[in-house]
Order: structure tokens, then sequence, then C-alpha cells
């Protein structure tokens, strides 16, 4: 299985017989460079969506024409999009599970908000989610945008991911303390993967205060477009 981080909250996942896209924001992303997104793309056979709001849903019309690839995400979010000419949506909902060929993906809850904008202004699209991705005998825990909660209790006991992808950049989601301590109160993970954090000046630049709160896991810090093999 390899982690590929497209920067900020996007990433490409390679398991089992699936290219997943999480969140692919690719223009405007300072984190990924132009000559990088024919890559960060190719041979996508699902793209999964958190929640709606530019820098997560921003090039999701462009994303799924240029590789035809399904789109899923919060029922509403998904029919918002339908209406704006996206095809091939499947909308879901908290506790839901989807089949990506060979891969198994259940919808958790996070803490945030989640909205997107038009000519006729500001939509709210359903709530912000998380995903359960099981596959290639990995559980991952993707949070999504959010803050610590009690939901993260229960998410950790049922489903037992193993490998956690956490926003952790603070301001407008946990920071790298929050996350370490959600990390180690709420789970059992073998390794961490830090996420939206370095995109801009406001947001934590750093993942060492993460790395200190987990001594006993591994926190991988990663490095856009570098695969992480697990």
């Amino acid at each position: 299985m390899k982690i590929i981080w497209l920067g900020h909250g996007a990433f490409r996942i390679e398991l089992e017989d699936q290219v997943l896209l999480i969140d692919p924001w690719l223009t405007g992303n300072p984190m990924l460079d132009e000559g990088q997104h024919a890559a960060a793309l190719e041979g996508a056979t699902q793209i999964l969506i958190t929640h709606g709001h530019g820098d997560h849903t921003g090039d999701l019309e462009m994303v799924a024409q240029k590789t035809g690839a399904p789109v899923a995400g919060m029922v509403e979010l998904m029919g918002w999009f339908e209406a704006k000419g996206v095809k091939n949506t499947t909308g879901f909902n908290m506790g839901g599970t989807i089949s990506c060929g060979q891969v198994q993906v259940s919808m958790v809850p996070a803490s945030h908000s989640s909205s997107v904008s038009d000519e006729s202004g500001l939509q709210y699209t359903g709530g912000e989610a998380g995903f359960i991705i099981k596959g290639a005998g990995h559980t991952i825990y993707v949070s999504g945008d959010t803050g610590i909660m009690a939901d993260m209790d229960w998410i950790g006991d049922f489903y037992k991911p193993d490998i956690g992808i956490l926003s952790a950049g603070g301001h407008y989601t946990m920071g790298m303390a929050e996350a370490a301590y959600a990390a180690k109160r709420y789970f059992k993970f073998k390794t961490v993967i830090p996420c939206h954090y370095r995109t801009f000046g406001l947001l934590e630049q750093s993942a060492q205060v993460l790395i200190d709160g987990l001594p006993d896991v591994q926190v991988i810090e990663p490095q856009v477009m570098e695969p992480i093999t697990l």
C-alpha cells in the first residue's frame, strides 16, 4: 500500500485494486506544483470527499472529468455537485459503507463545518465527515477536518484503525498537541500521518509536537508526492 500526500488535506492512496483520491485540491494548492498534477491523478479509480470547502472541493468538477472516477461523499454535497454536472456520484451518510473494488470505505463523524459557494451564495451541504478505509490488511482512519471529539472513542474502539491520517495544523482543525492527545486517548495507531499543516503561514509548520507526544507510534511527516509504503 502507498499513501501519497498531495499537500494540505489531499491524498492519493494506492491499495488493493484501487487508487483513491481524497479531497484532491490541486489548483491554488501552494504545496503542489502544476507539473505534478497529472501524476497525482493518474489511474484514479475513486474520489472521496470529506466535506465542502474550497480547499477540499475546489477542483472536484475538473478532477472528476479528467479521471472519469466516481465520486463519493455526504449525500447533500453529492447532490449539489450532481446539479453542477458532476456525473457518477454516490451520496452516503454517517455509518454507511460503500465498496470500491476490494476496498471498503465507511463514513464516520467529524467536527467542523461544510459549505460551498456559487452565484446564489453560500450553501450548506450536510455534515462534515471522516472515512475509515479497509484494504490490504490495513484499516486507515482519515479524520477529515476536525477538532477533538468524543466520537473518536467509538471510532477507535469499533474500527480499530492501525493508521491515522489526522488534520493537525491548528486554526481550522486540531493542532499537533490536540492530535497527539486524540491519538493517545482514543486510538491504538501504529502509524500516524499529519496533514492540513504547512500550507499557509497561520497553520502549524512542524509536526515535532506530534512526534514528541506519541513516542510509541511511528509518526511520519509526509513530503508532497513522495510515497509512504506500508
